[in-house]
């Protein structure tokens, strides 16, 4: 069973993200505020559930939360400002878009950019410690999921429906035969394969 709160008494939020090591797409981040008694025996780290479990979780956060949101930075802005900077900016527009203001955030991982003088901490591994980041990644990673699904009917070749952008040997193999789009994230380093290929 997660922990319902890292500070007692207070309206807390915890924060994580989804696709920080993908070749393609957005980052995408969520802010989620639970109520203090909140318990859910199902609710887990995103990568432990199954999809089908995600969803159904997704639908049980949105109607439990006092207030959730998803933030959103695109690969041209990935480019621009780098991967990490890039995730600390999809939780901070998460939560500028939360209805209820936080007065604790908690942050899966080690590092994060202060949000408007809040107190913060950051939690390694903490989507699999604390209720609230666990929500978060939930929702962080589905609604991530499902625009990649979206983008792999434009691009099929790429397989995202499956690897959702991350650097798998047909990702990688596709970029080699068909190249970049205008969704990849162009300043990464993509190492791709010699001498492999794959028929599509």
């Amino acid at each position: 069973m997660l922990q319902a709160f890292f500070t007692e008494n207070c309206v807390e939020a915890g924060c994580d993200e989804a696709g920080r090591g993908c070749l393609a797409g957005p980052v995408y981040a969520a802010a989620v505020i639970l109520p203090p008694d909140y318990h859910n025996e199902e609710l887990n780290d995103s990568k432990q559930l199954s999809d089908k479990k995600r969803k159904l979780l997704r639908e049980q956060i949105q109607r439990d939360a006092i207030s959730w949101a998803v933030g959103i930075v695109d690969n041209h802005e990935i480019d621009k400002i780098n991967i990490l900077n890039a995730s600390f900016l999809a939780m901070h527009r998460a939560l500028d878009k939360l209805s209820v203001s936080p007065e604790h955030i908690i942050i899966d991982g080690n590092r994060f950019k202060p949000y408007k003088k809040i107190p913060f901490d950051c939690v390694v591994k903490g989507d699999g410690k604390f209720l609230s980041i666990a929500a978060a990644s939930i929702l962080a990673k589905t609604y991530r999921d499902d625009y990649m699904d979206e983008l792999h009917e434009q691009f099929p070749f790429y397989d995202w429906k499956s690897n959702k952008g991350y650097p798998t040997l047909r990702h990688k193999l596709a970029i080699q035969k068909h190249g970049l789009t205008d969704f990849h994230r162009v300043t990464f380093n993509y190492e791709l394969p010699k001498q492999l290929t794959l028929e599509f």
